[in-house]
C-alpha cells in the first residue's frame, strides 16, 4: 500500500513537499516515483528514486525545480518554483525494475493521488 500526503493549493512561486510511505510489504527493494496528471490529461512521468536512494531520474519538466529523496520507505518530492502547469493529481507508484518507472512509465504499485493546485 503506497499512501501520499502533502497536497495543497499554493500560489505560484510556492513550494510543497509530498511524501509517500510504502507499507504491507516489503518494499526496501523498490524503486519508488511520482506521477501526475492533469485534468484532461493522461498521465505523466515526474521523478523516480531507485532502491537505495542513490539514482534519481527527473521529467524535463521539473528538472531543477523538483527534488526527491528517499529514507527507507517513504519518498519525499520537494516542489520549488511551482508553476500553473504543475496543477494536477500526483500519485505514487512502486516497481521492482527503476526502469518501469522512469522509462516505461509503468509501476506494480500505485497510491491513491493527492492534488496538487497552482493559482497565478
Amino acid at each position: 500500500q503506497l499512501t501520499e500526503s502533502g497536497g495543497g493549493l499554493v500560489q505560484v512561486g510556492d513550494s510543497l513537499r509530498l511524501s509517500c510511505t510504502a507499507s504491507g510489504r516489503t518494499f526496501s527493494s523498490y524503486a519508488m516515483g511520482w506521477f501526475r496528471q492533469a485534468p484532461g490529461n493522461g498521465r505523466e512521468f515526474v521523478a523516480a528514486v531507485n532502491w537505495n536512494g542513490e539514482s534519481t531520474f527527473y521529467a524535463d519538466s521539473v528538472k531543477g525545480r523538483f527534488t526527491l529523496s528517499r529514507k527507507a520507505n517513504t519518498v519525499y518530492l520537494q516542489m520549488n518554483n511551482l508553476k500553473p502547469e504543475d496543477t494536477a493529481v500526483y500519485t505514487c507508484a512502486a516497481d521492482d525494475h527503476f526502469g518501469s518507472l522512469y522509462a516505461d512509465h509503468e509501476a506494480d504499485f500505485w497510491g491513491q493521488g493527492t492534488q496538487v493546485a497552482v493559482t497565478s
